[in-house]
């Protein structure tokens, strides 16, 4: 996970035009690449709200001490964090427009068996 956080500080977190070309370059078809797409950028944002959870259970334990301020700003500080990173469907497209994804179609993997 590490890989993909230090990844997508290097991505710009704003929407920018593409080339569609860039997209039908690999697969031929836009709809499949943006399939494509759509997957991963859930798997990326599954894996990334599951780390921000993990991380946040930490602070779960409930207590009145002065403690507890010192972790909220930690708390805080985390949340801003992941706030940062783009978008996973941004980096789900940089990712394929970059050529750092494969993919397979499951048609093909019938066909094998």
């Amino acid at each position: 996970m590490a890989d993909i956080k230090s990844k997508a500080q290097d991505i710009d977190p704003n929407a920018n035009p593409k080339n569609i070309k860039a997209f039908v370059k690999s697969t031929g078809n836009i709809y499949e690449s943006l399939a494509i797409i759509s997957k991963r950028a859930n798997v990326l944002n599954n894996l990334l709200r599951e780390e921000l959870h993990s991380k946040l259970e930490e602070f779960a334990d409930v207590s009145d001490s002065i403690e507890e301020i010192e972790e909220n700003k930690e708390q805080v500080e985390i949340s801003k964090f992941y706030e940062r990173l783009p978008n996973p469907a941004l980096i789900a497209t940089d990712e394929f427009l970059n050529g750092q994804l494969d993919y397979r179609y499951q048609e093909e993997e019938k066909e094998d068996e």
